[in-house]
């Protein structure tokens, strides 16, 4: 008669045959091309910066590893952000991350995703809003800027890319912080939105950083809303210089659908550690205008908890829609 084995051992065989399932997933992956996910058209800010991302991750991926970036336009980024929350968790979808637009978009409407969707992988890019006037309005300060709108009391028009962004908040935090009265003009898109403030056709805009950039000869920047001035513009001065106490921004990252395999997030998560000190990636990135803000995991998380609880407050105080 045979002896059983102890449950000491057995365990143990098992234990050990986990162990090595778990490690053989985390060299294998990936194994076929992964997807990055994109809720916008191509060519725009997210798009280029999920293109520089693939060019760039793939090599700490492993030597065969590709990243294939696909756009999925339309509902203000709801038909992307949808998408990827509603994916296999496996690793092979990955999708750009806007806050807090995408978060803003639960309140709005009828969305199938919320903040607990997505695993938080890193934010990468930290896009300060701006003041910006046409080179041609005669507006050259904050103060002055103030002092026009107070004269046309309420008709002062600020061009928006849309309703629920950051440029959007921007807009409402400002007028709250100057005390001054806005009308908000949303367009379809950044693009639209400064080519109208360009030909004077709005008063001024809220524009992220990145979509002044390039357009020194139409547009001037009087303010960055964040905390400390920006190394792409060391002239100009923050909104909390000048005693108005506005930071917001656009931040872009990277998440991929909640419950995403212990070994997979952390191949991911090392390799995007590599890429966020990669002299190559970031002088990509700094020739495109855009500035690198780093969090990953926990830090990323907070950050999309910290821009949601923003995005519900305006949402109950002044509602868009």
């Amino acid at each position: 008669m045979k002896k059983r084995k102890p449950t000491s051992i057995i365990s143990a065989i098992v234990l050990a045959t986990s162990l090595s399932a778990s490690l053989s997933v985390a060299s294998e992956y990936p194994e076929k091309s992964v997807e990055v996910m994109v809720g916008y058209s191509a060519g725009g800010g997210t798009d280029v910066m999920a293109r520089t991302i693939a060019t760039h991750l793939e090599s700490y991926l492993g030597k065969d590893a590709a990243l294939v970036v696909k756009n999925y336009p339309g509902a203000g980024g709801q038909i992307g952000f949808t998408k990827v929350a509603t994916a296999d968790a496996d690793g092979y979808t990955l999708s750009t991350m806007n806050l807090p637009a995408a978060l803003a978009l639960t309140y709005d409407r009828k969305a199938d995703y919320n903040a607990d969707s997505f695993t938080w992988l890193a934010n990468l890019v930290s896009d300060p809003n701006t003041l910006v006037v046409s080179k041609d309005s005669g507006i050259t300060s904050v103060e002055q800027l103030i002092q026009v709108a107070q004269k046309k009391q309420g008709a002062m028009t600020v061009g928006l890319a849309a309703l629920g962004g950051n440029d959007h908040f921007s807009a409402i935090q400002f007028a709250k912080a100057a005390n001054i009265k806005l009308t908000h003009v949303p367009f379809k898109g950044a693009a639209m939105a400064r080519t109208s403030i360009m030909g004077e056709h709005v008063d001024m805009g809220t524009m992220a950083f990145s979509q002044t950039v390039g357009f020194d000869d139409e547009l001037r920047v009087l303010a960055i809303l964040s905390d400390k001035r920006l190394p792409q513009a060391p002239n100009v001065p923050t909104a909390k210089e000048l005693g108005y106490n506005v930071v917001m921004g656009s931040y872009r990252g990277l998440v991929a659908p909640a419950g995403l395999p212990e070994a997979t997030l952390k191949k991911l998560k090392v390799a995007l550690d590599k890429l966020s000190e990669d002299p190559d990636f970031l002088e990509d990135m700094k020739n495109r205008g855009t500035p690198v803000q780093y969090n990953s995991g926990v830090a990323y998380e907070f950050l999309a908890q910290e821009q949601n609880e923003i995005a519900k407050k305006i949402w109950q105080e002044t509602p868009w829609k």
